[in-house]
């Protein structure tokens, strides 16, 4: 996480700070069903989302998008998703910014990385990105978890993890260039070419900004498309609206991003650039910027589990406001590279421990199997439960996998 205030003339902004994959992100769907109603269906619903959502590296949207949707999708985020009907209007309520930073500007995103967004609305990718039906496992909090609609032992959600696609690793990658000549302007230097920044006030730290929002919105459309998928996907199979399946978003955080927030530092009140990079915000009760529904318990906090792995959503607390900023974990961490993986794991091996599991599994690239196995990753209970010992954030729900999708 890098902090800069926004007040100083020589505080920076850096794309390394918020990643490649700009508001990469996780959102959670409750239903109203049950794991009865789901097992007997567990192999169809996995194959209905797959076919549904398009996955993998550069697979391509059904949505239909035209370069001038495009341009309102990267300045209105999901006003837009609302407008053209792939949305509910409850859905953003339960969305960091409510689905959109209005400070987009899509004139300072290039054409080439409009051109590799185009195609890709409503597209999970590959990598790490995930389309899971959960489980609800364990309550710890049975107060937040009633708030937020998922607190029935059995009840079925799921879960989607992904991001901006190639059209926020451009906006990135043209960032990092346009940087570079500023710092040799500004006499700025970092140790890591990807720790490049320039001054927020600047022309380059401005369009970075802008341009940081719309690959932001992009991403927020992007999550909302797979939902309108999702729900399909679902009333497909169960032969009832998602409205009577209860498919509500219960909220939709944001990882790599750069948001301007309040935060007291040495005892005083100041405004600061909070990057956050592979972190999550985690906002206590009554802050102002936390949707009404959650006032009183605090801003649902959603920990991806990675292939056959729980999940857990937490929520933000004081403790942690004061004292990360309102941030916590986003996840567990790589335990092995992805080279290692694929040549030490056993694709065969892997799919049959998740089978063993009960878990049924849809990917577009075998080699993703070993990538993403378990294995692959640091214990995400470990990461979670020392972050609710630290008071960061506190355990809500717990949740296990019965379907995967991946690209």
């Amino acid at each position: 996480m890098l902090l800069s205030s926004v007040l100083l003339p020589q505080a920076v902004v850096s794309p390394g700070g918020v990643g490649f994959d700009i508001n990469c992100g996780v959102r959670l769907i409750r239903t109203n069903l049950s794991v009865a109603d789901v097992e007997p269906l567990k192999e169809q619903l996995a194959q209905s989302l797959f076919d549904h959502i398009p996955v993998g590296v550069g697979s391509q949207g059904i949505i239909p998008t035209t370069a001038k949707d495009l341009e309102a999708a990267l300045e209105m985020g999901m006003d837009w998703s609302l407008r053209e009907g792939y949305s509910w209007a409850e859905d953003k309520e339960h969305c960091e910014e409510y689905g959109r930073m209005l400070n987009a500007d899509p004139s300072k995103v290039s054409a080439r990385a409009k051109k590799r967004g185009l195609p890709q609305m409503g597209t999970l990718g590959a990598g790490n990105h995930y389309a899971e039906i959960q489980v609800v496992e364990e309550i710890y909090d049975e107060a937040a978890a009633r708030k937020m609609g998922v607190d029935v032992t059995g009840q079925v959600c799921i879960m989607i993890h992904s991001g901006s696609r190639g059209l926020g690793h451009q906006v990135a990658t043209d960032a990092l260039v346009e940087m570079e000549a500023a710092m040799a302007r500004d006499g700025i230097a970092t140790n890591d070419r990807q720790l490049a920044c320039a001054r927020i006030s600047s022309k380059e730290g401005q369009n970075y900004l802008q341009a940081m929002a719309c690959a932001a919105n992009y991403a927020w459309v992007n999550r909302s498309s797979m939902t309108f998928l999702a729900r399909q996907a679902f009333a497909k199979q169960f032969h009832r609206t998602p409205d009577d399946l209860d498919m509500a978003v219960v909220y939709d955080v944001s990882h790599n991003i750069a948001k301007v927030e309040e935060h007291d530092v040495d005892g005083q009140h100041m405004k600061l650039l909070v990057h956050r990079k592979g972190s999550t915000r985690a906002f206590p009760p009554h802050h102002p910027l936390i949707p009404v529904d959650y006032q009183l318990t605090g801003q649902p906090v959603l920990i991806g589990g990675t292939m056959g792995t729980c999940s857990y959503v937490l929520t933000g607390t004081e403790k942690g406001f004061r004292e990360t900023f309102g941030s916590t974990c986003h996840g567990a961490g790589r335990a092995r590279s992805r080279n290692n993986s694929r040549h030490k794991l056993d694709y065969q091996q892997v799919l049959d421990a998740l089978k063993a599991k009960g878990i049924a599994i849809r990917v577009a690239s075998p080699k993703l199997v070993m990538e993403e196995a378990p294995e692959s990753y640091k214990d995400v209970t470990a990461v979670v439960d020392t972050c609710h010992a630290a008071g960061i954030s506190k355990k809500a729900v717990k949740l296990r996998p019965i379907a995967v999708v991946k690209g």
